[in-house]
């Protein structure tokens, strides 16, 4: 055991403290810790503006609102499509490498190109208004649906679910691939359709193979900037965005806002993984 600890030391050390001190500097700047500014008085006056202040109250609740709804229905969406490609997959007897393959190609894809990439077909200006306009369909770009820089989000949550299917989807069909057939084989003998073999037998396997990869993409989502940024609209804003842009304000007063919201984002996702833990245990 202490030699097991004194191998991992080096790269804890490393983890703690780039982790542990950033997190530690966040929280003493989120209580007006600044001593350049001449606060040297903790307060909790920025999480209390955040929440409670007129001055940034419905932003912030409201940007909490889109970014779990964002969050919730990416990871939902995806984590559906995945387990049924990675089904179908699975069932595939011959050139199942050459499915796995085009199944996973846009995983090395930058979150960031396929925000762009999102961008240039969905737009109102994009490819699919263009091709629409072409048909005949409608007769001005306006006409196209707004499914990029809306205010429900749907631009984001399509580019999040192009991304993370992939991810999920080689998780869940990692999980299958390692499961022995007999179980299916003895249920298919006593009677049990598809749909009751998966239900009662594949699901309750795979379920924490599931649930493990749905909680990253739910922490990633809730907390990733770059999609909802080129993808949202100004309000409401998601949480991570606004968050940067107290941090980047001129006022440096802003930036105990930018912190206190930053380790908001991550008290929530703290708590999501508690119960998470607790539903596994």
């Amino acid at each position: 055991m202490i030699r097991r600890a004194f191998m991992l030391a080096p790269a804890l050390i490393v983890v703690i403290g780039l982790f542990g001190g950033g997190l530690l500097d966040s929280l003493l700047q989120s209580l007006g810790l600044n001593p350049a500014l001449g606060a040297t008085t903790p307060t909790f006056q920025a999480y209390h503006d955040l929440l409670w202040g007129p001055q940034h109250r419905e932003t912030i609740w409201t940007g909490l609102a889109l970014s779990l709804w964002i969050s919730i229905a990416s990871t939902v969406i995806s984590t559906v499509i995945a387990i049924g490609l990675a089904l179908a997959i699975r069932a595939q007897t011959t050139g199942s490498a050459v499915w796995t393959f085009w199944f996973q190609f846009n995983l090395p894809i930058p979150h960031l190109i396929a925000a762009i990439g999102t961008l240039f077909v969905l737009a109102q200006s994009g490819l699919l208004a263009r091709i629409a306009m072409n048909f005949g369909w409608i007769t001005t770009p306006a006409d196209f649906p707004l499914w990029v820089r809306d205010p429900h989000g749907i631009g984001i949550i399509t580019a999040y679910v192009w991304k993370e299917v992939p991810f999920i989807g080689l998780i869940v069909l990692a999980a299958l691939r390692s499961l022995s057939g007999r179980y299916e084989q003895a249920a298919q003998t006593l009677g049990a359709n598809r749909w009751q073999r998966f239900r009662w037998i594949l699901l309750p396997l795979i379920a924490p193979s599931v649930g493990s990869a749905a909680l990253i993409v739910f922490a990633f989502t809730f907390g990733a900037y770059e999609i909802p940024a080129l993808l949202g609209v100004r309000y409401p804003r998601a949480l991570p965005v606004t968050a940067l842009r107290f941090f980047l304000d001129a006022d440096l007063n802003a930036r105990a806002e930018a912190m206190a919201l930053s380790l908001m984002i991550t008290a929530v996702l703290l708590v999501v993984v508690f119960f998470y833990l607790r539903l596994r245990s």
